[in-house]
C-alpha cells in the first residue's frame, strides 16, 4: 500500500471547499476496512471529576481539522500518501456507565489492532489511553510511552475510584502493559495535593520532566532524553492538552499556567521520527469551555503531527 495517491483518500479542499460536506478528521474518508491508520473519536468523559465536557471533544476536533492540509510543511511528510488513513468514527459509549464504555472502547480498539490498523484517537478525557493500550499492548510486548501533560496521572484513586483521568498510567504500569522505565512525562507542573504526589511514578522508574527541568534542559535535550528512554521499543504518544500553556488551550478541564508552547510540542513530536510509533491520542478538549475552537484547532494539529510520525513508522514495516 505504499505510494498511495492522496487524492483518492479524502476530500481535496482545492476542489471541495473546507466548509462543505460532513466533517471528518482531516477530511479523511469514513472507513474501517482496508486502512492502515484509523483516526478515532473516543467521546468518554466519565473519568472527569471537574469541568467536564470532553465527550464533545472529538466532534469539535473533527470540525477544526478541516483546516489541516496534506503535507507537513516542516518535515515534508505526506501521511495520506504513505498510508491509507480513515476516520473510523467514534467508539461505542454508554453515557451513564463508565465501566461499560471502557470495555466497549477496548473491544473497538482490539478489533482494529487485530487487523493491523494503528489507532490515533481524539478524546475524551485522559482515561482514553487505558482502553487503547489495553487493546494494543501485552505483558510480552509492553509499550514505551511519550506522555505530554501537566499532571502525571499516576494516582492510585480519585474520590475512591480507580479508573479515571488521574489514574490511567498507574493502572497500565501495574498491568505490565507499559514499561515504566520507558515512560517519559514532559511538562509536569502545577500545584499538588500533597508533597508525595510524584513519588510513586519516580519510584517505578518513570522519567518525570517537570516544566522547571524542561526549561533548564532546553527543547533539544528533552527530545534527546525522550528518544533515549523509549529506545527501540514500540512507542505510544499521548498528549493531554493541559500540557500546553492555557494560552493555547482555554478549553480544557484542568489548565495549569506556565506550560508547553505549541511550537515546542510540534517540534518534539516531529523529533520522534524513526521510532516505532504504534498509536497515539490527544485528549481533554472540552468545547463548552472554548466554543470558538482554539483548543480544538491546536489539538487537531497535534493529532496531525502524531499521524505523520505514525504513518512513517507504519509505511516502514516490512510486513506491509
Amino acid at each position: 500500500m505504499k505510494g498511495i495517491d492522496s487524492k483518492s483518500q479524502f476530500l481535496d479542499s482545492w476542489v471541495t471547499p473546507r466548509f462543505t460536506q460532513p466533517a471528518s478528521f482531516m477530511r479523511a474518508p469514513f472507513a474501517t476496512d482496508d486502512i492502515d491508520i484509523a483516526l478515532v473519536g473516543c467521546p468518554f468523559d466519565l473519568g472527569s471529576a471537574n469541568r467536564a465536557g470532553t465527550r464533545h471533544g472529538p466532534a469539535q476536533i473533527r470540525e477544526m481539522s478541516r483546516l489541516i492540509r496534506k503535507v507537513n510543511g516542516a518535515t515534508g511528510v505526506a501521511p495520506f500518501s504513505l498510508c491509507r488513513v480513515g476516520d473510523a468514527g467514534d467508539t461505542p459509549i454508554s453515557p451513564f456507565d463508565a465501566g461499560q464504555s471502557l470495555e466497549d472502547a477496548q473491544s473497538f480498539y482490539a478489533d482494529l489492532h487485530a487487523r493491523g490498523i494503528v489507532p490515533i484517537s481524539a478524546g475524551g478525557d485522559h482515561t482514553v489511553p487505558l482502553p487503547v493500550i489495553r487493546a494494543i499492548a501485552s505483558t510480552e510486548r509492553p509499550l514505551a510511552v511519550v506522555h505530554f501533560d501537566a499532571h502525571s496521572d499516576t494516582w492510585d484513586t480519585l474520590h475512591g475510584n480507580r479508573y479515571n483521568n488521574a489514574t490511567p498510567f498507574r493502572r497500565l504500569i501495574e498491568e505490565g502493559l507499559i514499561d515504566p522505565k520507558r515512560l517519559v512525562q514532559i511538562g509536569i507542573r502545577g500545584t499538588l495535593f500533597a508533597q508525595d504526589d510524584l513519588d510513586w511514578p519516580v519510584a517505578q522508574g518513570v522519567r518525570v520532566i517537570t516544566m522547571d527541568e524542561y526549561e533548564d534542559l532546553g527543547r533539544d535535550q528533552v527530545l534527546a532524553e525522550a528518544r533515549r528512554i523509549v529506545g527501540d521499543a514500540p512507542v505510544y504518544v499521548t498528549y493531554d492538552v493541559d500540557g500546553l500553556d492555557p494560552v493555547y488551550c482555554p478549553g480544557t478541564g484542568s489548565p495549569e499556567p506556565g506550560g508547553l508552547s505549541m511550537r515546542d510540542s510540534q517540534v518534539i513530536i516531529r523529533g520522534l521520527r524513526g521510532l516505532d510509533v504504534v498509536g497515539g491520542d490527544v485528549c481533554e478538549v472540552s468545547p463548552p469551555l472554548d466554543p470558538a475552537g482554539h483548543t480544538a484547532l491546536n489539538a487537531a494539529n497535534l493529532m496531525f503531527e502524531i499521524l505523520c510520525v505514525a504513518a512513517e513508522a507504519q509505511a516502514a514495516r516490512p510486513d506491509r
